[in-house]
């Protein structure tokens, strides 16, 4: 089978073919780390860990790189309003960004270099663009020559003449063209600078990722990744000034996220709901995020709000049902009173895991659909669930194998995706405090948790039977207390944990 990507470059889907066989060289640009990250920022990092983790998946050996950008306008103010000093603002946020992408779930790059330990390599790419007539020096610093790649705008589709300077393109009357971009910026008191032949400064912010690159990576490299947003000046610039330097073609592959808006709004600060993510990871697990922005296509716009969260949390919760059931039923083998499968059902429940398996990368080979991939293991998921509350697993070997089987797919599947799930129960490590509850409910006197709640099942079922409604409803409530609830299924009872915050 063959992975097609959208790339940004040729407006087009294109077969994926790396420039050495079994490898894939892959940048994709990293944060300024002026503040904590939003969830904006969010998506595109995990976009582009599950299109890394996918790859591996498949067999390809992924050299993943990501810059810090560590020494920026942004960092420079931020540090002056708090009485700082630059490098402590980078150095803070350095180390949230890394806490806030490991507790979502996202893979730490290959190489995760830095702007200020790259400026050798930025101040001799300069050179090479001076000395090849692509850039200039005026007073310290010094500018790319826009109109002297003939190249520029591809990316975006953008024409030179049609262009306004804007977005991260200063507006200086010493330029040539108001179009040109600082490669390097003149010392200014109280900033960051290092030696240069034109004097003490900085590096411009498009110069990095050309350095970073090209340094870990080489030439010509296979995918480029970031949010949507970049395209234009960002990438733009990059390759202008890479291909520029070098002669050579830069990146085969564009590939570019969607951006995020909050309840159908842009997000911004203004209007209230500017969210950052280790605000959002207080109040969600990573696995529901991850579910919720996997659910849209990489490319579209993604709208984020608590009801889709919520949703979310309760797509994971029937992700997680079979591999729970099925943990259950191998501790329970209670289900004499199901009735046997017949050959037809047991027939499907074999072939369902490799069909699931055959969607998903038919899904994820068509530009990441995750979209599609998710929806071929909710097809397992229903399937093996439904098995489990027909037939149980009993005493029958034929159903164990095949039923573990599909929740070790289902597990596979969701970990490709980087979505964490696990079949087995928190009753392992039920509080001590169900011990109390079993002594008054069910005159357990052991120390054994989960010999308690299986005694509390079991005077709850006798309850039940004798209408003793009262007694049923308080060991209900008591272990509803403690953060669990009681589910009673075709094949018995059982305990889940669910989380009351």
């Amino acid at each position: 089978m063959t992975i097609r990507v959208y790339n940004t470059l040729t407006r087009s889907k294109q077969e994926f073919v790396p420039r050495e066989p079994g490898t894939v060289a892959m940048y994709v640009c990293g944060p300024t780390v002026y503040n904590h990250i939003h969830i904006g920022n969010a998506r595109t990092f995990l976009t582009f860990d599950v299109i890394r983790r996918y790859l591996t998946f498949r067999g390809f050996d992924v050299r993943f790189v990501q810059n810090i950008t560590d020494v920026d306008d942004k960092i420079i103010a931020r540090a002056n309003e708090e009485g700082r000093a630059p490098g402590e603002v980078a150095a803070e946020y350095t180390q949230a960004f890394r806490e806030a992408m490991d507790a979502l779930g996202v893979l730490r790059p290959t190489v995760q270099p830095k702007a200020t330990e790259t400026i050798d390599a930025m101040i001799e790419m300069t050179q090479r663009l001076i000395e090849r007539g692509h850039a200039y020096a005026v007073d310290g610093d010094v500018y790319f020559s826009v109109r002297s790649f003939p190249g520029y705008g591809k990316l975006s589709g953008r024409n030179v003449d049609d262009l306004e300077s804007g977005a991260r393109v200063d507006v200086d009357e010493r330029k040539d063209d108001p179009l040109d971009f600082a490669l390097w910026k003149a010392a200014k008191p109280g900033e960051p600078q290092w030696q240069s032949p034109w004097g003490a400064g900085r590096p411009g912010w498009h110069l990095e990722c050309s350095v970073m690159s090209e340094r870990e990576l080489g030439l010509t490299f296979d995918i480029h990744g970031g949010a949507s947003d970049l395209i234009f000046p960002h990438h733009e610039n990059e390759i202008a000034q890479s291909e520029a330097a070098t002669g050579e073609p830069f990146v085969r592959y564009w590939l570019h996220g969607g951006l995020l808006q909050v309840d159908q709004e842009k997000m911004s600060k203004s209007l209230g709901n500017f969210l950052l993510l280790k605000d959002v990871l207080a109040r969600y697990p990573a696995p529901v995020i991850r579910l919720l922005m996997l659910q849209t296509h990489y490319r579209s716009p993604l709208d984020f709000s608590t009801d889709r969260l919520d949703e979310a949390g309760r797509a994971y919760e029937r992700l997680t049902t079979p591999l729970r059931n099925f943990v259950w039923a191998k501790r329970n083998r209670t289900a004499s009173e199901l009735p046997e499968a017949t050959p037809l059902v047991l027939e499907a429940l074999e072939a369902a895991p490799g069909a699931a398996h055959d969607a998903f990368i038919a899904a994820m080979d068509d530009d990441f659909n995750t979209a599609g991939a998710l929806a071929a293991i909710f097809d397992l998921v229903r399937t093996t669930n439904a098995f489990l509350e027909s037939h149980g697993i009993g005493g029958n070997a034929r159903y164990a194998g095949r039923l573990e089987a599909a929740t070790a797919m289902i597990s596979e599947l969701l970990g490709v995706l980087g979505v964490e799930v696990t079949g087995e129960d928190v009753s392992d490590a039920y509080p001590s405090a169900v011990l109390d509850l079993a002594r008054d409910f069910a005159g357990y006197d052991g120390t054994d948790t989960q010999q308690a709640v299986t005694s509390l099942l079991a005077a709850r079922s006798a309850a039940r039977s004798e209408r003793n409604w009262a007694a049923a409803d308080g060991i209900r409530d008591g272990l509803a207390d403690l953060g669990f609830t009681i589910e009673d299924t075709p094949s018995g009872a059982r305990v889940s944990y669910r989380d009351r915050g």
